[in-house]
């Protein structure tokens, strides 16, 4: 028995049910289409939605929040910065080349069509172990798109994160941040308005590659390799040179005041574009299906709608201005073509020819903002209680040692950051490996150097997250901020990309919930909006969640920036100073999880300390009063004076660290200084003065690494196993492209 339509297309009875209701009728194949991808996960936020209304989004400097199809934020001048962050998981594990250039031309559009010429991308990716043939394969591919799409387009790629884990084998994470920078007054919104304004689709043409993309995809996890397979097709394809052309086509004519809403097409296609831009301004629109350049024969009204091909654009024009909007398409060779108007009453009408016979007829707003609400079972794990008491401190009789241990934990990400170039623009004075990526702010319309600078960073612990969801999503939040603070930065506002498993497992929703919770706390004690987002859920590989994974990307403002902020490179006969209150356990650290212990309990986080510990950060970089900064996070004290060493060439001598817990603890708050011996008196007198506790903790100097009584390794060791790692395990793989 053939199974009905509704289902293959991925909408429950009740869904139809829903939407009979709405038409007062049954719907037709092509309207199902439409419905299937508007309230698929990915498009609706079906099962989110009820939780992300509890994060604070409202602020001093927020001009756009969630909602649009990027938050914009005020930074003085007349200028504003639109920021968002995406994610292209699914497609990416399928054909990870074109899933993760797509991602990148998708999270571009999206702050272009703000008004905003992007200026810098991030990339924080997860996959599985890097002994994993297929995960190193899938590893290769993304990091070939990302960089093959951003270099071409000419958007520089300035940092992010790269993770390795178990929990990511057969469902990577491939998140990209974008940014952008705009005059205020160029600040356009994807609404369409005004009855009788022409719709006028640009770029690309459309076609079968990416029907039901990322609207589907994200929407269910992965089963074998065969159903992995029949997926392939849904993965869409990019041309970063018809998107660089795009950019400058769609900025011009928002420069001229030609377009009265602009939409990018991502996830739904036009099914996407023409209802959110009718619903978004009260309106409805009438759209000619056979106006849509085609790029193959004999293409279905529901293809057509539903399509992801990419580099497209949905324009809302005065019929005025349409022969000088034609004429600055042509100028770029962009297509561009009339494919339907704005009408009075709500309704999405699909016609074949404007004046032709009706294909389909919904409301505009039923597809974007009357999609099913689902408030979802949540359940903890059954044995939360017992977790809570099985902390990693209770194996470390078992090992003792150190230095195997540290060197287990360190890495350099370069392999992967040396394929992306992170000096477009010749704006970017803190890149790849920093604390946080710093870029000179220039005015975007005369280019003048306003001597300030922009902070970003992008932040996620998935450990910290699997131990507790609800604190771990909190310190990722603090880690941001401390990040900021490294550099100088007071943070703006944030942006997150939700990671999870399967919404239908209680477990997973619970998990949803309590991060939403954690991070809301976190931004409300910080007083840090959240402009924009996204949810990524069924990440899931043969019934396996991944562990919760919130990534955050905050964005800051550097009020003076005549020279580059302190990095991770001591100098010979710096004094090493940590700052911070003492570790306190081993729970979700990395050195935890690299033993196999994944319980415990996560300490909770003084907001009060560590707004102090970011404040007092603050001024010592501003007031350049430290040689060196490095937040203490990930691999704890170990891994970041290990860092720091190999960034100057210079080794160290250290005290008072005395146990697995001093040198791994992943505990908040705490950053490590190096301090010139004529400015130490300066520092600790501002550190008194601010009441955070503080210990002086070594000497940098030298060839060696030594911590009293723990370990000594020669610098070289650790400098070859950090720069080697990665490239040894790629050796001989085989990069897409």
């Amino acid at each position: 028995m053939n199974e009905p339509v509704h289902r293959t297309l991925g909408l429950t009875d009740d869904e139809l049910e829903k939407i009979i209701e709405i038409l007062g009728r049954e719907p037709n194949h092509l309207e199902l289409a439409m419905y299937s991808v508007m309230w698929s996960e990915h498009c609706s936020y079906k099962s989110s939605r009820v939780h992300l209304k509890r994060l604070p989004v409202e602020g001093e400097h927020v001009l756009v929040g969630p909602g649009e199809n990027a938050g914009v934020i005020d930074v003085g001048d007349d200028i504003a910065i639109a920021i968002r962050i995406e994610s292209h998981n699914h497609p990416s594990y399928i054909e990870p080349y074109q899933g993760a250039a797509t991602g990148v031309g998708g999270i571009i559009r999206d702050i272009f069509t703000m008004g905003a010429r992007p200026i810098a991308i991030m990339d924080p990716l997860r996959f599985g172990p890097i002994d994993d043939a297929r995960s190193r394969w899938v590893a290769e591919g993304v990091v070939s798109g990302i960089s093959g799409y951003g270099n071409s387009v000419g958007v520089p790629n300035i940092g992010g994160e790269t993770v390795f884990d178990e929990t990511y084998i057969g469902n990577p994470l491939v998140n990209v941040l974008c940014l952008g920078i705009l005059p205020k007054d160029r600040l356009v919104l994807g609404q369409a308005s005004g009855v009788g304004n022409l719709a006028v689709l640009l770029g690309s043409t459309t076609g079968r590659d990416g029907i039901g993309g990322v609207s589907v995809l994200a929407s269910a996890g992965f089963g074998d390799e065969d159903e992995d397979t029949e997926k392939r097709p849904s993965v869409q394809v990019g041309d970063p040179f018809e998107e660089k052309r795009l950019i400058e086509c769609c900025l011009e004519l928002l420069d001229a005041r030609l377009v009265v809403g602009i939409q990018d097409l991502g996830g739904a296609g036009l099914s996407c574009a023409a209802s959110e831009t009718a619903s978004r301004g009260g309106v409805g629109m009438d759209f000619d299906v056979s106006a849509v350049p085609q790029r193959e024969m004999g293409m279905e009204p529901f293809e057509i709608m539903t399509s992801e091909s990419q580099e497209r654009m949905l324009a809302i024009v005065s019929p005025d201005n349409l022969e000088n909007v034609l004429a600055i398409s042509k100028k770029w060779e962009i297509r561009s073509s009339v494919v339907g108007k704005v009408t009075e009453g709500g309704q999405l009408r699909i016609l074949d020819g404007i004046d032709g016979p009706v294909l389909g007829e919904v409301p505009a707003s039923s597809l974007h903002e009357d999609a099913p609400l689902y408030n979802r079972p949540m359940a903890p794990p059954d044995d939360l209680n017992a977790r809570k008491e099985d902390k990693p401190e209770k194996y470390l009789l078992e090992t003792n040692d150190f230095s195997g241990d540290l060197l287990n934990l360190i890495y350099s990400h370069e392999w992967i950051t040396s394929q992306y170039d992170s000096q477009l623009f010749l704006n970017t004075v803190a890149g790849p490996g920093s604390n946080a990526a710093v870029l000179r702010l220039k005015h975007p319309v005369t280019g003048e150097d306003t001597g300030r600078g922009l902070a970003v960073t992008t932040d996620g612990n998935h450990r910290w997250c699997a131990v507790d969801p609800r604190r771990g999503s909190a310190l990722t939040v603090a880690e941001s901020m401390l990040n900021l603070a490294c550099v100088g930065a007071e943070p703006r506002a944030l942006v997150n990309c939700l990671n999870f498993g399967n919404p239908e497992n209680p477990t997973v929703m619970w998990q949803l919930s309590e991060a939403i919770d954690g991070m809301s706390e976190a931004c409300r004690e910080f007083d840090l909006p959240v402009v924009g987002g996204n949810v990524s859920l069924y990440n899931e590989s043969q019934g396996t969640n991944i562990d919760p994974t919130p990534i955050v990307g905050v964005i800051g403002v550097i009020d003076t920036l005549d020279a580059p902020p302190p990095g991770h490179k001591w100098s010979e006969g710096d004094r090493l100073i940590v700052i911070g209150p003492e570790p306190e356990g081993l729970s979700g650290s990395a050195w935890a999880f690299g033993k196999g212990y994944r319980k415990g309990i996560l300490r909770e986080l003084d907001y009060d300390l560590h707004k102090k510990i970011c404040q007092v950060t603050r001024e010592l970089v501003q007031k350049k009063l430290v040689t060196a900064v490095h937040d203490v996070s990930s691999g704890g004290v170990g891994v970041a004076t290990a860092e720091m060493a190999i960034a100057s060439g210079v080794g160290c001598s250290l005290a008072r660290i005395s146990s697995h817990e001093a040198l791994f603890s992943e505990s908040s708050s705490r950053v490590v200084l190096a301090v010139n011996p004529d400015e130490l008196t300066n520092v600790e007198e501002i550190l008194n003065a601010a009441e955070v506790p503080k210990a002086r903790i070594g000497l940098a100097h030298g060839d060696r690494f030594t911590i009293k009584g723990l370990l000594d390794l020669e610098l070289q060791s650790i400098q070859n196993k950090w720069e080697n790692h990665l490239p040894i395990a790629f050796e001989g793989g085989t990069t897409q492209g």
